[in-house]
C-alpha cells in the first residue's frame, strides 16, 4: 500500500511539474512588429511566458501593461541577431525599475529571477532618491540607459562605469511621460538613443544572439510601439 501511495506521489509530482514546463513555455501573448529591412509589412512578435503570471502581462489597444510583478520575464518565440529594437515605455511609478534583455538565454531560476543578456536599462528618474545607501544617493547614470551585461555576458563599455557603461547625457523622462529607445545591435555591439540622440554602447559582447526579454521588475510600466527590424 506504501509503495502504491509512493507511486501515485510521484506520478501526480510529474504531472504537476509537466503543467508547470507547460505554462511557462506558452506563448503568453502577440505584441508588436518583427520585419526586415525595406519591408514595412512585417507580422506580430509572439512572447512567451518564462516566470510571471498571466495577469503580469496586458494589452489594452496599443498599449503593452506590465504590473511589475512578480520579478521575472516574456521571451520572444524567435532569436535575434542582428537587428534594430524601437520601442516607447513610460514608468507610471516614482523610481520604477524595468528594461528590456537583448540576445538574452532566457534562462532563469529561483536565484536568479532575470536571464543572462545585455540588459538595456528602464530607471524612472527618482529611482535615485529612493535607493540611497548611508544618505549616499546612487550616480543618475543609472536612470537613463545604461547597458551592461548580466548572468556572465562580458562586454566592453563605451562609457565605463566598472563594466556598465553610462549614457552620456541624460534625456529621460520622469514619471508618466512617454520615453524612446533605439537601440542597434549589431555582431556584439549595441548602440542607444534615447529620446532622438545616441547617447551610450557597449561593443565585443561576448554573446551575438538571442532572445529579446521584456522585463517585470517591481513597477507598473507601459509599452507601445514596440518594433523590431532585422538586419
Amino acid at each position: 500500500m506504501r509503495k502504491t501511495l509512493m507511486g501515485i506521489g510521484m506520478a501526480f509530482a510529474a504531472v504537476l511539474m509537466c503543467t508547470s514546463m507547460s505554462y511557462a513555455q506558452s506563448i503568453l501573448l502577440q505584441y508588436g512588429k518583427e520585419t526586415m529591412l525595406g519591408n514595412n509589412k512585417g507580422k506580430a512578435i509572439n512572447w512567451i511566458n518564462v516566470n510571471t503570471e498571466p495577469e503580469t502581462w496586458r494589452k489594452e489597444k496599443d498599449l503593452l501593461i506590465c504590473s511589475g510583478k512578480p520579478i521575472g520575464v516574456m521571451r520572444s518565440e524567435k532569436l535575434y541577431e542582428n537587428f534594430v529594437l524601437e520601442v516607447e515605455w513610460k514608468h507610471m511609478e516614482s523610481g520604477g525599475n524595468s528594461g528590456i534583455f537583448v540576445w538574452s538565454d532566457a534562462k532563469t531560476d529561483d536565484k536568479n529571477r532575470l536571464p543572462g543578456g545585455v540588459e538595456v536599462q528602464m530607471l524612472e528618474l527618482d529611482w535615485p532618491n529612493l535607493n540611497m545607501t548611508d544618505g549616499v544617493k546612487p550616480p543618475i547614470a543609472y536612470v537613463h540607459g545604461e547597458l551592461f551585461g548580466v548572468g556572465g555576458v562580458v562586454t566592453v563599455p563605451d562609457n565605463p562605469r566598472g563594466e556598465r557603461s553610462k549614457s552620456i547625457e541624460n534625456r529621460c523622462k520622469g514619471k508618466g511621460e512617454w520615453n524612446t529607445y533605439k537601440v542597434v545591435c549589431v555582431d556584439g555591439m549595441i548602440k542607444l538613443s534615447v529620446n532622438g540622440k545616441f547617447v551610450n554602447g557597449i561593443s565585443k559582447s561576448t554573446v551575438k544572439k538571442g532572445h529579446l526579454c521584456m522585463e517585470s521588475e517591481g513597477a507598473e510600466i507601459h509599452f507601445r510601439n514596440l518594433k523590431v527590424t532585422e538586419l
